[in-house]
């Protein structure tokens, strides 16, 4: 998969209230990804307008601010019966 940029997490925009990151694409729109998704392992940030991703460059410990920024805490693993 190829990727048009990679981008630090510090660079993109946090809204608390829909719990998403963005960052401007050249095509007008933004990347998006959300950040439960990141806590997940995703980071890869995709344009909803056109076919460009960028890669997020993040530790998973940098998502705690964020999380307490939104005044929430990071989803709980879901336990899976054998």
């Amino acid at each position: 998969m190829s990727t048009y940029d990679q981008i630090e997490i510090e660079d993109m925009t946090f809204d608390v209230e829909t719990r998403l990151f963005t960052y401007p694409c050249p095509c007008g729109d933004r990347f998006e990804v959300y950040i439960d998704d990141m806590f997940d392992g995703e980071n890869i940030a995709v344009c909803p307008s056109c076919s460009l991703m960028i890669e997020v460059i993040f530790e998973k410990e940098d998502l705690q601010e964020y999380y307490e920024e939104a005044g929430t805490q990071p989803p709980e693993p879901i336990a899976v019966a054998a």
